[in-house]
């Protein structure tokens, strides 16, 4: 086969890629030629999950318009939001310095082995809403549509959460605009970025996802200079860990009143990490994912490290716990961040970093909408959801899946009546839970998927991206949330402290799920996956084309060399 300088851009077909790399081990299905002679990359992985190639032109399919630079930005800060810019100072008041940075640490760890089992996973077979598909494949169809249905509805939630923080947040310059003003200004943003092509969204991730790492990154080095005595007040060093103390009392008194604030960092932590893993419920839209989704995946460690463990140390130093404003203050104000500017006497930085707080907010709830969207789209693939939940746009958006998850942000104006503040707290409650839920999720169906590998004798040792530690880790950090998610409301079952409302909120997600569970599995009469039983390959075909033609970037210079490194 040859061609001229003219057709470099032009994909080969089937038949092409299979005489240049000397052939496949499966030979091409009736549907994959027919795609194949359509023209359209897109169309012919629809035909290949869908079974014929009439339904993939009636519905139409995702395009792989993430590009590199998004995935990786959005790999490490797309969904950084309030959490640990604002609902971080909540939890410093209520544990202390120690207990805060060990709860990040600690969630952290398990974070991290959930994301390398994803990781793997994502990798051998990216798709749309991949959670929900792999719960479907690997575990039970119940599972996956139990898993698929939570967490669209933990999604649509927390796109309010967020919203509901922005309009907070903005009331630190002007309390006399009502919030629901700024309430609808956010929400038109975000259906704006998500109703267009996949690219646009991505684009707008990767602007808010630079403006939050370069915010969050000054602030790590703010801490730093400000504790060495850059401040008018000298050096601070571990000064506050000493008095008023590390560990705070929590609930109780002495070592149970400390550990009882400890856990509750567990669970606090549990909602800043929320969405990491963004990144691979977008790979189904990711441009070469073989090779931009290991990169993502390994840089979610440098986030937590970075990002969440520094950053928790750094408000531990700089701010006491027994600061009046963590425990009083509203909004912009209640944040350590904040309050340690202003303990340092810098003028006009308190505004730019509420200003970073609105972004935060509203980059947040643009990349929640896209998640919900992007799992109710999975789930009506898997025969989980109505077809028409299938249908996307010329420029490959679900525009249904979109429409159906928006009609969740009208909630959002209750923080009108109540005050933002009093719906933040609830509703971060439920998803807190939802998150932990679904990362427990993906947990057992890498314990699964890692059966299925084993009994139908699938070669793991050429996969660009294997977990580190595999199925042990996997059953460690699925251990850890489960105690997590099981104790996640406990100070409500302690004396003088119960509250209907938060028992509720913090429980409600575990009822949901298993009534989605046991229903589905009823009604349709689904079991367990046999490991040999189990569908590894639908899907793979088009994603293995697509890896055997990819040819890497190749640098010119050391500014493309850094480039290249970085995205």
């Amino acid at each position: 086969m040859s061609s001229s300088s003219g057709d470099r851009d032009v994909k080969p077909s089937y038949y092409e890629m299979n005489e240049v790399k000397g052939g496949f081990q499966d030979q091409p299905t009736q549907v994959e030629v027919d795609a194949d002679r359509k023209g359209s990359v897109e169309i012919a992985e629809a035909a290949e999950i869908y079974g014929d190639i009439q339904t993939a032109e009636e519905y139409g399919y995702v395009h792989r318009g993430l590009k590199s630079r998004h995935i990786q930005f959005i790999a490490l800060g797309g969904t950084i939001g309030t959490g640990l810019f604002l609902g971080i100072g909540k939890h410093l008041a209520q544990s202390g310095p120690l207990s805060l940075w060990l709860g990040y640490i600690i969630t952290g760890t398990a974070i991290w082995a959930m994301m390398q089992c994803l990781g793997e996973m994502c990798t051998y077979l990216p798709l749309p809403g991949a959670i929900a598909q792999y719960a479907t494949r690997y575990v039970d169809p119940a599972a996956g549509f139990a898993i698929g249905w939570n967490s669209w509805y933990i999604w649509g939630i927390t796109q309010c959460v967020e919203i509901s923080a922005a309009a907070e947040l903005i009331g630190y310059w002007n309390d006399t605009i009502t919030p629901a003003a700024w309430i609808t200004l956010i929400i038109v943003l975000v259906l704006g970025l998500n109703i267009f092509a996949v690219s646009i969204y991505g684009e707008a991730e990767f602007v808010f996802a630079s403006i939050k790492i370069i915010t969050i990154t000054g602030l790590i080095i703010f801490a730093f200079l400000i504790d060495v005595g850059a401040g008018p007040g000298g050096p601070i060093g571990f000064r506050y860990w000493h008095h008023p103390g590390a560990m705070a009392e929590y609930i109780g008194t002495g070592a149970t009143g400390r550990f009882a604030g400890l856990f509750a960092t567990f669970v606090g932590a549990a909602f800043s990490y929320g969405g990491v893993e963004t990144v691979t419920v977008a790979a189904g839209e990711a441009a070469h994912p073989r090779r931009n989704i290991p990169r993502a995946v390994r840089r979610v460690f440098w986030r937590i490290l970075f990002f969440y463990v520094l950053g928790s140390l750094g408000v531990g130093v700089l701010v006491p716990y027994t600061q009046p404003e963590l425990h009083k203050a509203k909004g912009a104000n209640a944040s350590p961040w904040v309050i340690a500017i202003q303990n340092a006497g810098v003028r006009g930085l308190p505004s730019v970093i509420n200003a970073v707080l609105v972004t935060s907010a509203s980059s947040a709830a643009n990349a929640d909408l896209y998640n919900g969207s992007r799992y109710l789209f999975a789930l009506a693939q898997s025969g989980q959801a109505p077809k028409i939940f299938l249908k996307c746009t010329k420029s490959g958006i679900p525009i249904y899946a979109i429409g159906l998850t928006a009609l969740f942000l009208p909630l959002t104006y209750m923080s009108v009546a109540t005050g933002p503040g009093v719906v933040f707290n609830y509703l971060a409650n439920i998803t807190t839970l939802g998150n932990i839920i679904t990362w427990a999720q993906v947990l057992v169906s890498y314990i699964q998927f890692r059966k299925g590998v084993a009994a139908q004798g699938v070669d793991r040792s050429g996969w660009s991206f294997r977990a580190t530690g595999g199925t042990v880790v996997a059953w460690i950090a699925l251990a850890y949330f489960t105690i997590i998610m099981l104790g996640n409301g406990f100070s409500g079952f302690t004396k003088g402290n119960w509250s209907t409302g938060d028992f509720v909120c913090n429980y409600i997600g575990i009822p949901i799920y298993l009534a989605c569970y046991f229903g589905w599995k009823f009604v349709k009469g689904t079991h367990w996956v046999k490991p040999s039983e189990m569908d590894l390959h639908t899907g793979l075909a088009a994603i293995e084309r697509e890896a055997a033609t990819y040819v890497p970037p190749v640098a010119r210079n050391w500014v493309e060399k850094v480039w290249n490194m970085l995205c």
